[in-house]
């Protein structure tokens, strides 16, 4: 039976004979707000407002490299809420997280880098925005959760089958605008 102490100093992790980390690795370094706007253009006026509001809520993601092992993945959220009156408030958020890779085929960390990293951020970023909608004097926004694995699935069949088809086109032979043969 092990001391109490062995079982942290006895983890066999089994690497490489030269001692050499050959093992995929990914996660989340740390994340930030890089850029919030808050918007609140009609205060004290849209404080009165009856009507419902129609929100409009648009979702980018970015990503640049930092260095060889570290992306830093940008969620660009810009969400605005407007009335028959005008323009409750908008709100733009840039959230991001430095996410380190090592040791994973390019495929694997271009979905970790598109799919997982802003899964993990997206609750961050959920939270921040509720808070300034609270802070902007109205009731919180609460963002329903994204599928961002399934958005990145989706996104790889449509480049796919794009990519197909201009690959059927260019064996078809290229063809001018006026449809004459070049």
């Amino acid at each position: 039976m092990a001391e109490e102490g062995d079982v942290l100093t006895n983890l066999n992790n089994q690497q490489a004979a030269n001692g050499a980390d050959t093992q995929p690795v990914a996660g989340v370094i740390s994340q930030y707000v890089k850029d919030l706007s808050v918007e609140n253009p009609k205060a004290p006026e849209s404080f009165q407002w009856q009507s419902k509001p129609e929100m409009d809520v648009q979702f980018n993601i970015a990503a640049k490299t930092v260095s060889d092992e570290v992306s830093e993945v940008e969620l660009k959220i810009t969400a605005k809420a407007r009335t028959a009156e005008g323009v409750a408030y908008i709100v733009d958020l840039t959230y991001c997280g430095l996410v380190g890779m090592r040791n994973m085929p390019d495929d694997a960390k271009h979905a970790f880098t598109y799919a997982e990293a802003p899964r993990i951020l997206f609750p961050f970023a959920r939270r921040v925005i509720g808070d300034a909608v609270r802070d902007a004097g109205f009731t919180p926004l609460l963002l329903d959760p994204i599928d961002f694995n399934g958005l990145y699935v989706q996104q790889l069949r449509q480049k796919q089958a794009q990519d197909a088809a201009a690959a059927a086109q260019a064996e078809g032979g290229e063809t001018s605008p006026s449809g004459d043969e070049g």
